[in-house]
């Protein structure tokens, strides 16, 4: 069985594979073929790869074989028809992807899809190991670049009082994110929409912020659902208000396949104090804060520092790519079965739970999104946006 890891696109400093990664694939009978310099940009060399068991080939000898790990979509040039592809495709944003396999005969294997809730799948998450370390990237830039410090220090000159850090949001990232910040010394607020977040948040050194009228809005995947337009603002005028005083506030709210949610307008950031600094964790997928700019860090008339910086996991290559090697790895050997990859309809990663099981998602799958020129008959929400 064949494995190429081919290189990423200009951007993205992660690598889909990495050295230590290769006895563990060796054993399942994998042969890994790595692009020559493909874990560069991630500290990982060619010789590593080679000294771990891997083959240094050409771009065109890893797109051809009969499986392939990488972070990007890699487009479909060079490669051949049936060969199982994964990688974090984001379906419902980029339905092209989804039409250019089916239509190549290109099996897609879209990790962002994987059914987050079975307990197999947590060793398989790419969403929580690379959100992980997004959450604590973001305070850390967060506290680069507010013009204060962070703890509380007791000094002859005075007394510097802690830095009041608010997460807007408290999933995977924002926990993370509470945890970090409280780490370095700060008093922790964050919210959530689901008000059973609030034991979460409390358990890592938060204070949750509670909002009248808040219920679980949670869907059946483990994800956010959309909220109405008067809650929205509900939340966005409490939970701001908390921050006007703020030293560092991180939104993380990203609603699956859809553009993220403003939680900070630019009507709160005008009373947000000068030096505070909003660290936009969904700057990719448009931006929680309305001021934000993709990419780029700014200061708005009043002072107040916008980070916009995008791949949080990416500028963390190295970590963030041995956590992902370890995903996909675990993935790529429980498909494994008599010395060949089998794409199973009985593997609930591939397809998503049963009907009836406390884990069954309607209109869902799990990431398998087409197979044999066709969308898997599970992925009805998918199917909707690419048709």
């Amino acid at each position: 069985m064949k494995l190429g890891v081919p290189k990423e696109p200009e951007g993205e400093t992660r690598v889909g594979i990495v050295p230590s990664s290769m006895k563990k694939l060796a054993k399942a009978g994998f042969e890994v073929l790595i692009e020559k310099g493909a874990g560069i940009s991630a500290n990982y060399n060619d010789a590593d790869y080679e000294a771990a068991g891997a083959t240094l080939a050409s771009r065109d000898d890893v797109l051809a074989c009969e499986n392939i790990v990488c972070i990007r979509f890699p487009g479909i040039e060079g490669i051949t028809a049936g060969t199982n592809l994964a990688c974090v495709s984001d379906p419902f944003r980029n339905p092209e992807y989804v039409k250019a396999c089916m239509e190549a005969n290109i099996t897609l294997l879209s990790m962002d899809m994987i059914p987050r809730r079975l307990s197999r799948a947590q060793s398989m998450d790419v969403n929580s190991s690379q959100d992980n370390l997004a959450g604590y990237k973001a305070v850390l830039l967060g506290a680069a670049h507010v013009p204060r410090g962070i703890p509380m220090m007791t000094t002859s000159a005075g007394t510097i009082r802690p830095a009041k850090v608010v997460i807007m949001g408290s999933g995977v990232a924002g926990l993370q994110a509470i945890a970090t910040a409280k780490r370095l010394g700060a008093v922790v607020y964050a919210s959530d929409v689901r008000k059973s977040a609030a034991e979460q948040i409390e358990s890592v050194g938060g204070r949750f912020i509670e909002v009248d009228g808040m219920d679980d809005f949670e869907d059946e995947s483990g994800y956010a659902k959309p909220l109405t337009p008067e809650f929205i603002q509900k939340v966005n005028d409490t939970v701001c208000g908390v921050a006007a005083d703020a030293d560092i506030i991180v939104t993380t709210a990203r609603i699956f396949g859809r553009p993220a949610p403003i939680t900070v307008p630019s009507s709160a950031v005008s009373t947000f104090k000068s030096g505070a600094v909003v660290v936009d964790m969904n700057a990719d997928v448009g931006g929680n804060c309305e001021s934000t700019v993709q990419g780029e860090v700014t200061t708005t008339d009043n002072g107040v520092i916008i980070v916009g910086t995008s791949n949080l996991p990416g500028t963390l290559a190295n970590t963030a790519s041995m956590l992902y090697s370890n995903n996909l790895t675990t993935f790529f050997t429980s498909l494994v079965n008599e010395a060949k990859v089998v794409i199973s309809e009985d593997d609930d990663i591939l397809v998503g739970a049963p009907e009836g099981s406390d884990f069954y998602v309607g209109g869902m799958g799990g990431v398998l999104i087409c197979k044999d020129g066709v969308i898997h008959p599970k992925q009805t929400r998918l199917a909707g946006v690419v048709e």
